[in-house]
């Protein structure tokens, strides 16, 4: 293995940590997500996004690293975020947890791991026919949303900073 993906293992080990220490893996705090009464793992979800979208933003400034979008394809978004939600809806698990519950012990998640690995390879065998229907839908290109709304990226990020205190707030007023 390389340098890179060494880092890769051990950024996906401390987050694995840190998810079952912040107590996300469970399946009530999952529940509560989904019905909206529990934000453990969306505070937990967006601070992982706070301190990773400067880290990264500033990585790529120093030259380090080099951003890629992937394409903003609509169809793609609606369709994967359907299955993506109904999938956390089923199983009570996202692929990160389900990983985590796994190595907390939880042999059920294995259910969970084995309909992404079976739903991937269904994504492969349709392809080609997702590239002729789904896939051509309102296709933006690789963009951001700084470039969406014209803004510097550093701008996006201070505004998504504070709208995320201020939700980190209201969460707490009402005890959430």
């Amino acid at each position: 293995m390389n340098t890179e993906q060494w880092l890769g293992l051990a950024t996906g080990i401390l987050f694995g940590f840190l998810l079952q220490k912040g107590r996300v893996l469970r399946f009530d705090k999952q529940i509560g997500a989904l019905l909206l009464q529990d934000m453990t793992i969306l505070k937990f979800m967006l601070s992982s996004i706070l301190v990773g979208m400067v880290g990264i933003l500033g990585l790529s400034e120093l030259g380090i690293i080099t951003l890629s979008h992937k394409p903003m394809n609509v169809g793609a978004v609606l369709v994967g975020g359907t299955l993506f939600g109904a999938g956390w809806a089923v199983m009570g698990f996202c692929p990160g947890t389900s990983v985590g519950a796994l190595g907390e012990g939880r042999w059920h998640a294995l259910f969970a791991i084995a309909g992404m690995v079976v739903g991937a390879a269904i994504y492969a065998e349709i392809y080609p026919l997702l590239q002729t229907t789904v896939l051509t839908w309102q296709d933006y290109g690789k963009i951001g949303l700084p470039q969406a709304l014209g803004l510097s990226t550093w701008l996006v990020v201070a505004a998504f900073w504070g709208v995320t205190l201020l939700l980190f707030l209201l969460f707490e007023k009402r005890g959430l």
